[in-house]
């Protein structure tokens, strides 16, 4: 092994960051991962400590070299994937944030991109292939902007900087010589024009932000700079960059028109290849870019939802019915079905196909036969029956019939859950040899700049399943799940 070059991979998410090394093979070697404060200063509002991240990401990245006991020269790339949409602002000079990151989760701008919906949506829709919602990058820089002291002032002094985790870890590990994103982090916030490739002009004037502020676009899979700040990786290539969920398409080999994943996090995320095509969605779906590798721009479609696997989190945190996440399955799997519970997690608004910043998390059918076995199972398949309504919005917007479903992310250590999704969907759903697709998106697009792998057609002899579950329920009974399940989503709305 010691022989091999390895590939680094920082994973920045949600809830904690991760280093993970991989061999030419695709295999992990070691991974050191360590959680992070989460901050609610108020009903809807998320936010984390930048300089926690910081030092989180470092820590973790010593860490994975020297449980693998190897040394930067065995490294031949570092490649980044980050939690997306989330928002730090920073002095140039100092490299200090001037508060917290606003997180992606985060509501608080909800008002202002509901009044812009009656104003601007088809600029935004048609320039960035977003909605317009406080899930995006654009409304955050402008609250900061405008409640945070001396911030204007420094932005018109040319003195701040904004930017999404990746260029906040990039920055910092090359003590502030870089100052860059990717494309797939661009087209997330709001204020990128994914046709031309390049900030847009009427949406900065829209949001108020200064150009001057923002990243430079590089390329998903280049060599950008190398690492100074933190010894232990000194001079080690940063090669490639992309949000966690383009990350993961590409992880999972996705690289043919069509080819569709969906990600089991804190959210879930459906995204399908669409190749150079950026299609406008009718199913209030996302275009977005999914990598550019050289001058080559991949596009994919993606349905988003909010609340996954956090809702187990909340299951465990709030309600108390659990002590860890992995007990959920035993519970639910102590009822034969859900008894007549639905559970609509939308804590913080519905994602796709509805995006409704004003639903809330709502159960229906309690009666008093209903135990806390019956809300962790319809807990469990609210994750479902979400990524079932984004997989039938892709399809009524690509004209493609999926034959599977490729799956990755925490949740799939889950069998029930993967096997109501299989038959909700009526097609097999794939699991992923390695559970770490996003991390190995990173990895195989610094590899790939940095010659450890020639071609994306090189790659595909990597990708294997770890599992495969066939659907085994009647139509019928899906469907009528399905439309029970839509009922329970209108009572959220209302």
């Amino acid at each position: 092994m010691s022989q091999k070059k390895l590939v680094l991979a920082l994973d920045q998410g949600t809830t904690s960051s991760r280093a993970i090394l991989f061999d030419t093979d695709g295999a992990t070697v070691a991974i050191a991962q360590r959680e992070f404060t989460q901050i609610f200063p108020a009903p809807g509002l998320v936010e984390h400590d930048p300089l926690e991240i910081w030092e989180s990401q470092k820590a973790t990245a010593i860490e994975v070299l020297q449980s693998a006991s190897v040394t930067a020269d065995k490294i031949a790339a570092i490649g980044i994937t980050n939690q997306r949409e989330t928002v730090v602002a920073w002095n140039r000079k100092t490299g200090i944030p001037i508060g917290n990151a606003i997180v992606w989760q985060d509501r608080r701008t909800a008002p202002f991109c509901l009044e812009l919906r009656n104003t601007h949506e088809d600029l935004i829709r048609t320039t960035t292939g977003l909605e317009c919602d406080a899930y995006f990058s654009a409304s955050k820089i402008r609250w900061i902007l405008s409640n945070i002291e001396a911030a204007t002032e420094m932005a018109d002094d040319g003195e701040l900087l904004f930017g999404t985790i990746d260029s906040w870890l990039v920055w910092n590990l090359t003590e502030g010589k870089l100052h860059i994103t990717d494309d797939s982090n661009a087209s997330r916030t709001m204020l990128f024009n994914i046709h031309s490739r390049e900030w847009d002009n009427d949406l900065l004037e829209l949001f108020q932000v200064p150009r001057s502020a923002l990243p430079n676009v590089a390329a998903s899979s280049e060599v950008y700079g190398e690492v100074s700040a933190i010894p232990e990786l000194s001079g080690i290539p940063i090669a490639g960059i992309a949000g966690d969920q383009q990350a993961a398409l590409f992880g999972q080999q996705c690289f043919s028109e069509g080819d569709s994943k969906n990600t089991y996090g804190t959210g879930c995320f459906t995204l399908q290849n669409t190749g150079t095509n950026a299609p406008k969605s009718n199913h209030r779906l996302l275009t977005t870019i999914a990598w550019r590798l050289g001058d080559k721009t991949t596009f994919a479609l993606e349905g988003s939802v909010f609340i996954g696997g956090a809702v187990i989190q909340w299951l465990r945190d709030s309600l108390g019915i659990i002590s860890s996440a992995d007990e959920v399955e035993e519970l639910a799997l102590s009822v034969s079905e859900n008894g007549g519970v639905f559970f609509v997690p939308a804590f913080a608004g519905l994602g796709t196909p509805y995006w409704d910043q004003d639903a809330r998390g709502t159960i229906v059918g309690l009666t008093r036969g209903t135990g806390r076995a019956h809300i962790a199972r319809a807990a469990l398949e609210s994750i479902a029956f979400q990524t079932a309504e984004l997989i039938e919005a892709m399809a009524n917007d690509s004209g493609k019939v999926l034959s599977e479903l490729r799956v990755d992310g925490g949740a799939t250590k889950n069998k029930t859950l993967l096997q109501f999704q299989a038959d909700l969907l009526g097609i097999p759903v794939s699991v992923a040899h390695t559970p770490e697709t996003t991390a190995l998106g990173a990895a195989y697009l610094a590899g790939l700049a940095t010659g450890v792998w020639e071609s994306t057609e090189s790659l595909a002899k990597h990708r294997s399943e770890s599992a495969r579950f066939e659907p085994t329920m009647k139509r019928k009974s899906a469907e009528d799940l399905l439309a029970r399940w839509r009922e329970a989503v209108g009572r959220a709305r209302g």
